[in-house]
């Protein structure tokens, strides 16, 4: 084997391990990302559900004028 086959299958070698890290720290914040939304949607759903007792009309009329 050539002293070059080795070094460009070396240099392969470097591109696929970086190629993998990139791609795992990409699914790592997607991960991140999709927990992150999940909490978002649970805390809206808990505001939901403490508004669910309020009297009906509460809000209705609400003067936003300055």
């Amino acid at each position: 084997m050539d002293p070059t086959d080795l070094a460009s299958a070396f240099v392969a070698a470097r591109a696929g391990q970086t190629q993998l890290a990139v791609a795992a720290k990409l699914l790592r914040m997607n991960a991140d990302s999709a927990q992150s939304v999940v909490k978002l949607l649970e805390a809206g759903q808990a505001n939901i559900d403490q508004l669910a007792n309020v009297a009906a009309g509460i809000g209705g009329n609400l003067d936003v004028s300055v």
